[in-house]
């Protein structure tokens, strides 16, 4: 998919927003959610929606909807970090089929790194254990 065309009210995360679809969730806020990325790259990888933008990429979301999600991303990082204790935590958002882009409804990645530990390719295996990502996620909301 290029970066232009039509959102899709049928992606994923709109689902996950109307409850159509499960989710583990960290953070329920007016404008914005996070929740367990179930595909997880490392212990604590979360992603941050905007729950009425329709923007597919960061090219085309309103401002004062970034502005919305960024406060978000911030707030989770800073709870992973003091859940988590890692080493580095990445943050990172791709536009586009061919940037890496599979859901098109802007999303941001928070993931906690820690050493000597690389992360794992994204969605290249298993779906992670749903108790597991639960308790993790426990863990973070303790410090929101």
């Amino acid at each position: 998919m290029s970066l232009d065309g039509q959102y899709d009210d049928g992606n994923i995360f709109a689902k996950i927003v109307r409850g159509e679809m499960p989710c583990v969730q960290v953070f329920d806020a007016s404008h914005t959610m996070g929740f367990m990325d179930v595909f997880p790259q490392s212990p604590g990888h979360m992603l941050v929606i905007h729950k009425t933008s329709k923007a597919r990429n960061i090219l085309e979301v309103e401002h004062e909807h970034l502005c919305q999600i960024m406060e978000a991303v911030q707030h989770l990082a800073r709870a992973a970090k003091k859940a988590l204790n890692p080493e580095g935590i990445v943050i990172t958002q791709f536009n586009g089929a061919t940037a890496g882009q599979t859901v098109f409804h802007l999303h941001f990645h928070i993931i906690p790194r820690y050493e000597n530990t690389p992360p794992l390719a994204h969605t290249s295996g298993q779906m992670a254990d749903m108790s597991e990502l639960q308790k993790i996620a426990d863990m973070i909301k303790k410090h929101i």
